[in-house]
């Protein structure tokens, strides 16, 4: 069973507007299968501590602006500031210090589950501008 059509969207929606905020490793991991509670995982991360919450505050401000309004119904770590968690039921996104990244692997953890597909649209405007 695959992540539903409503998980994607915010998924989507999310990544985006991390990588608008300059997140780096943005990844998209459907957890469906493995995980009853949630069918998606968002993994972005930073270079430091404010950058991850202008990411996040990016990606608040993104989804309550779809037209069916999405508001984290947990969020948790936003005092330090190294990982923060949103939960969006569907949904839940890890942006983390690229430090706390690397340490505690969620990729490596999730690798067994497939991933759905993000690719920055500015990145995609920025090459077709270029071939032309």
């Amino acid at each position: 069973m695959a992540a539903s059509a409503r998980a994607h969207e915010l998924a989507l929606a999310a990544a985006q507007a991390a990588a608008d905020k300059k997140a780096q490793d943005i990844v998209i991991i459907d957890v469906t299968d493995k995980f009853a509670i949630t069918d998606a995982f968002v993994i972005a991360s930073a270079p430091n501590e404010r950058q991850v919450q202008a990411i996040v505050d990016a990606i608040e401000e993104r989804l309550v602006d779809l037209p069916e309004k999405a508001k984290p119904a947990r969020r948790e770590g936003e005092r330090a500031g190294r990982w923060v968690l949103l939960d969006y039921v569907d949904v839940v996104v890890h942006v983390q210090h690229a430090e706390e990244r690397e340490f505690y692997a969620l990729d490596r953890l999730w690798k067994d589950c497939p991933t759905i597909p993000f690719v920055d649209r500015d990145l995609v405007e920025a090459e077709a501008g270029a071939a032309e």
